[in-house]
This record gives C-alpha cells, structure tokens and sequence, in this order.
C-alpha cells in the first residue's frame, strides 16, 4: 500500500478498514509525539530557565493559538519550542486525519466538504459557545445539532459501506483485483511466416510415344 497517498493525499477512495486503520495510526503517533517531543521540549524550556506548559497536548486548539493575540503576549521565549511542536504535531494529526476521512467520504460518493458539518463545526463548538448569546434555546438547539452531527459523521464514516463500483471519485477500492497478466497486443497480431514446404498440384502428362502412335493403336 502506499502509505504517502494513505495518509497524506486527499484524491481516491479508502473503505472502512482504513479508515479504522488510520484511527490507530493516529492514536500512535500522538503517543510517540507526546512522549519523545514532550519531553524533549520540556527538557529546552527547563534548560532555557522556563516553567514550561502544565500540560503538552495535540489539536486544532494549538493551532487556533497562533491567531489569538493575547497568546503571543503571555508567551515567553524559552517557551517558544514547546509551543512549536504543539503546533506541528497538531497540524500533523489533523492531517493524516482529514486525508484519510475524505478519502472515506470518496468512498461513500460523498464530497470532502462533508467534514465541515461532521467534524469542523462540532469540533469548534466548544471553543466559541462562550461567545454565544445566554439564551437556553439556542444553546440547547446548538447541542443537539453538535450531537446529531457527531453521530451522523461517526456512521458515514466508519459504519457505512462505500458506494459499490467506480463513482466519480475513483475504483471500489473492495473490488477485486485483475492479477491476469496484460494483454500483449504486439504478440497477438505479430506474422509468423510458414516454415514448410510449398505444396503445389501435381499434373500427369502422357507419354512421348503417345502423340506419334496412331488413332487406332491409341485405342
């Protein structure tokens, strides 16, 4: 399998034991990312003087923090390489992860841009509902409507068999595959000139003293 077009591409189809697949994947990588950058990013910021972070952690919260003002106000620089891969460990996960579940979408003839109301949207809920109005129907409407489309994308994604045959966005990535050996086209229509003999009618001729005898000797 090629595993950059797995994890990294967002073209083709993949069923739902890859999608499955990629979940573990991810989950590895988070844990070799948190374990070995973790604590080597603690290890620089302590070096440097710094307190460093409470907590080490992956996800698209670390990437939002670049865009928030009061983050690079509050941030030291001895902390700097922590916060750096913070960031490209979340960018990371969030990649492989994004690549693989549109790939399923594919697989389900579905657009890429589904992942905005399954993943995107729920995903966010919880970092702006405090800037909602405090108004409790909205707010539970809201989360009901966060909780349908986390299931909703959970099914599509990893319950749901893909569309059968080729759709629009590539082979069934179940079909079976041709193991036959290709069609040689040359050898099929090359000319093998006949190697025998040349076979050509035999005809008998009569005799010399045929024509000098006469009529009635010839009968």
């Amino acid at each position: 399998m090629d595993y950059v077009w797995y994890l990294f591409r967002f073209d083709g189809r993949i069923n739902r034991a890859k999608c499955w697949l990629a979940i573990l994947i991810i989950i590895s990588i988070s844990f070799c990312w948190l374990m070995v950058f973790g604590m080597l990013t603690f290890g620089v910021a302590r070096l440097f003087g710094a307190t460093g972070p409470s907590n080490f952690s992956l996800g698209i919260e670390e990437i939002l923090k670049l865009f928030d003002p009061a983050f690079y106000r509050s941030l030291a620089l001895a902390n700097l390489p922590t916060v750096l891969f913070q960031v490209i460990g979340s960018v990371l996960i969030l990649w492989i992860f994004f690549a693989t579940a549109i790939k399923r979408l594919h697989d389900r003839d579905r657009s890429g841009w589904w992942m905005i109301p399954f993943s995107v949207f729920p995903g966010q809920y919880s970092q702006f509902a405090d800037w909602l109005p405090d108004v409790l129907f909205l707010q539970i409407a809201l989360a009901i409507g966060t909780f349908v489309l986390c299931i909703w994308g959970m099914i599509e994604l990893y319950f749901l068999r893909g569309s059968p045959g080729p759709n629009r966005f590539g082979a069934d990535p179940l079909a079976p595959i041709d193991t036959r050996p290709p069609w040689d086209q040359q050898s099929e229509i090359e000319m093998v000139p006949h190697k025998g003999k040349a076979h050509f009618p035999s005809f008998a001729f009569p005799r010399g003293d045929y024509f000098s005898g006469t009529a009635e000797s010839r009968h």
